[in-house]
């Protein structure tokens, strides 16, 4: 790899037509970061910024040589998991990883689609549990999957830390437990390993364009991971990146916009 591009990051995750999230924030995020991203698509989607519209997924079997094709050639220094569908789908990727125990995952358990879609079929949670959360060394669940996850509410800031701690019994290094969904103008995520729970705190911003930002955020610290960064500064840089594509976001569609990825570049 070039001096300018390092990092190898494989995306498993669903496609999005409309660009925001998904495989296609996914890749901006690693490519405007200087990582150099791959891929193994799970699901197609049909959405646009007011909502996921159809679902296709993928056949597990085609999944999973998506994914094997990738290590045995080009290799991966980071796996980032987001939309995987099925339980049927997530078996595929276990069986996979299970070849690269070595390579760090960051797992986005992607349940929900910003406008409330479900996007993991609930007959595919006890799957996830038991075949990839022990696999992950950093798990992103917002709020909503992280109560589906705990089957219990978190309302508040003391319930979002003995939950953060909670999810570690998983199996996973560490859990960044996102608190978008918390009312007020401060935004807190924890994360939690075996040392205790970090507090990362921000200012909420204005507007609507937020779609992707879990995505965003998750293969952004994949990115730093792959690149050597330890966790702590992939999370800093990771959320400092997602900051400043909300922003600057562009203010696409008439409902929950997409992110501006390329604030880093610089242009031509």
């Amino acid at each position: 790899m070039t001096e300018s591009q390092s990092g190898r990051v494989l995306i498993v995750a669903g496609s999005d037509s409309g660009g925001g999230a998904g495989i296609q924030a996914d890749l901006k995020t690693v490519t405007c970061l200087g990582g150099y991203g791959a891929s193994a698509i799970t699901a197609l989607t049909a959405q646009n910024t007011m909502g996921v519209f159809a679902v296709e997924a993928v056949p597990p079997a085609f999944v999973r040589r998506q994914i094997d094709l990738v290590i045995d050639d080009i290799g991966a220094d980071c796996i980032k998991t987001g939309m995987l569908a099925s339980a049927e789908i997530i078996a595929a990727v276990a069986d996979s990883l299970a070849r690269i125990p070595d390579v760090p995952l960051v797992l986005d358990p992607v349940m929900v689609a910003k406008g409330g879609a479900a996007l993991l079929d609930p007959a595919a949670v006890d799957t996830l549990i038991l075949r990839l959360l022990p696999r992950a060394h950093l798990l992103t669940p917002n709020l909503p999957e992280a109560e589906a996850l705990l089957g219990r509410p978190i309302p508040d800031k003391a319930a979002m830390e003995s939950a953060a701690r909670d999810l570690l019994r998983f199996g996973s290094h560490a859990v960044l437990l996102k608190g978008g969904h918390l009312d007020g103008d401060e935004l807190i995520d924890l994360l939690a390993d075996a040392d205790g729970v970090r507090v990362f705190s921000g200012r909420r911003l204005p507007g609507t364009s937020t779609h992707g930002t879990g995505c965003t955020l998750a293969s952004a610290i994949a990115t730093g991971l792959a690149q050597g960064m330890n966790l702590v500064a992939a999370v800093e840089r990771g959320r400092a990146y997602v900051r400043r594509a909300i922003e600057t976001a562009p203010g696409l569609g008439h409902g929950h916009g997409p992110l501006n990825h390329g604030h880093t570049v610089a242009a031509f």
